[in-house]
């Protein structure tokens, strides 16, 4: 049987890559989403396995102990790790695995698994992303501000990555993901000349 592929998409807060996802996944019934293990309190919402396989914080310990995680980090007062067993077993099986990491959790996963297809989601403008953010809650503008900083410190990151995709038109967006997967998405390289104004628009202080 053939070994299946592992795909990594990261992408700043505000940039769209939930939904992507989602319709991607809805695109590609074949391929399969790891979902991460996570000490974060369950919401109302949320289901044990869907989103999330909610863990203790020792559980999550042992699990690091036990060398259980492809990638593990913490994210504030929260631990995230990606099962390593789900992933092995799921491309051995022959099925395609998607993984909705952080580009630090995307280190690691190059570093364990370096033949990983790793895809980078952008925002189509230093404005858009700043709305984004700002439509998510109430929050102040100083909070926005440090948001759209840290967003910055991610998308810095974006040439570790084999592809980008810039979240302009969201169903072109899909469409260049469902490129990639198919491994028809040569244009798509991250070191394209073509994404270095919006690069240096993105990437710009103030």
């Amino acid at each position: 049987m053939k070994r299946g592929r592992l795909f990594v998409i990261s992408a700043p807060s505000g940039a769209g890559k939930t939904s992507l996802v989602k319709a991607l996944l809805a695109a590609e019934p074949r391929l399969r989403l790891s979902i991460s293990h996570t000490t974060r309190t369950r919401r109302p919402t949320e289901a044990e396995g869907r989103e999330y396989h909610f863990v203790s914080k020792p559980q999550f310990t042992e699990l690091v102990h036990q060398n259980e995680f492809l990638e593990h980090a913490q994210v504030f007062d929260n631990h995230y790790g990606t099962s390593r067993a789900f992933v092995a077993g799921q491309l051995t099986a022959g099925h395609d695995v998607l993984l909705e990491i952080d580009w630090q959790g995307a280190q690691q996963v190059r570093r364990a698994m370096p033949d990983c297809v790793s895809i980078f989601v952008l925002p189509p403008a230093r404005a858009a992303l700043a709305e984004r953010l700002a439509r998510r809650a109430t929050d102040t503008a100083e909070v926005i501000r440090r948001r759209l900083k840290d967003a910055a410190a991610d998308m810095s990151h974006y040439g570790e990555f084999d592809y980008v995709v810039v979240n302009d038109d969201f169903e072109h967006a899909v469409a260049d993901l469902k490129r990639i997967i198919e491994g028809r998405g040569a244009d798509l390289k991250s070191d394209r000349p073509e994404l270095k104004p919006l690069l240096a628009e993105l990437l710009a202080e103030g």
